[in-house]
């Protein structure tokens, strides 16, 4: 598989830049691989397809507020941080990505908030555009977290081209969001209210949560015509004993387990028995999936319509199939669906 095959034209006007008003209300396209047949429904329609002993498996990542801004000592040039992952909790210690990063060298010192609230040392260069910051904060390590993330702002992936709002803090958050790490958000769990958790729930089906902490590299291109070289960020995952239960019964059983997001797709096929079980995993995973790929744990996924030549648009076709995806894609942009992470959802089973 060559990267120029995830090139498409999308127009710029179907980038959703808002969510839908209420969660489980933004649009549904179902595909089905078996018959291949294409419906348009509403989101909470997903009831329609799963019954008794079926399973959802849920990413419960919380996202942090992970864009910060600074000025640089001396200059006071305005400088974009974002905070990647904490390195050392003792020493405060962060792997951030700073803009413009032709400004900022190491030992430079950047002052955050009103009377320079916060200040950070760059200690080392890692790459091209991260750095790694010490935060010099002499309180409490639960004061300085708190500070940190009072500075920050809900980390909007660029693509939606808008200034964050107020709304925003609590919609690019999932329902069940429970630990904290993220800086993306699993989009296709945005789509589920408390409500449509309940109505699930009532007709008996089943739900699974594990935890991938989504990094900026669900955004970032890949610059490698040849799929395989492709390196993908690592990033932490979790997946408790109680998830394992319901997933293999489901499987034992032959119930339906459907992977919400990429994020849980790539998180259930990092760790699997030679069997196709689900094992217990704690640690961090680079996995990449793209066509060809046999699917060991999901029988069906929900996803929302990715941008062109991201790795996301990749594991979808794996599972959905190529042709069958673009088809869907092309439909998509023919009846305007929205795309990115407030658009609208698939559902492929």
């Amino acid at each position: 598989m060559k990267l120029s095959k995830f090139r498409y034209d999308l127009p710029k006007d179907l980038i959703a830049k808002y969510p839908a008003k209420e969660r489980d209300e933004s649009r549904l396209m179902v595909i089905n691989r078996a018959t291949k047949k294409i419906e348009h429904k509403v989101f909470k329609d997903i009831l329609d397809y799963y019954h008794d002993k079926d399973v959802f498996v849920f990413n419960d990542t919380k996202v942090f507020p992970a864009r910060l801004y600074g000025n640089k000592e001396k200059t006071g040039a305005k400088i974009e941080v974002f905070l990647l992952r904490e390195l050392n909790k003792e020493q405060r210690l962060w792997d951030v990505l700073v803009d413009p990063a032709r400004k900022i060298r190491i030992g430079n010192k950047l002052y955050f908030g009103d009377n320079d609230l916060l200040v950070a040392e760059v200690i080392d260069n890692t790459t091209s555009r991260g750095r790694t910051l010490r935060f010099l904060y002499d309180g409490p390590y639960d004061e300085f977290k708190e500070v940190l993330y009072n500075l920050g702002e809900t980390p909007l992936p660029k693509f939606i081209d808008r200034k964050v709002e107020e709304e925003d803090s609590e919609r690019y958050q999932t329902i069940f969001a429970k630990h904290i790490g993220a800086v993306a958000a699993p989009t296709a769990g945005l789509h589920f209210s408390k409500q449509l958790l309940k109505r699930l729930e009532i007709k008996g089906v089943d739900f699974a949560y594990l935890t991938l902490h989504a990094g900026l590299g669900n955004f970032r291109g890949v610059d490698v015509e040849d799929l395989t070289k492709h390196k993908m960020d690592s990033e932490e995952i979790m997946i408790t004993q109680e998830a394992v239960d319901i997933v293999n019964n489901a499987r034992t059983h032959r119930r339906q387990i459907c992977a919400v997001g990429t994020t849980v797709v790539r998180t259930l096929e990092s760790s699997v028995s030679t069997q196709g079980e689900l094992k217990p995993f704690e640690g961090w995973t680079n996995k990449f999936i793209f066509p060809p790929y046999d699917f060991s744990v999901p029988t069906s996924m929900i996803t929302n319509f990715h941008l062109p030549l991201t790795t996301l648009v990749m594991t979808v076709s794996a599972f959905a199939g190529y042709d069958f995806l673009f088809k869907a894609y092309n439909e998509a942009i023919k009846e305007k669906y929205k795309f990115g992470t407030y658009g609208d959802a698939m559902l492929i089973l």
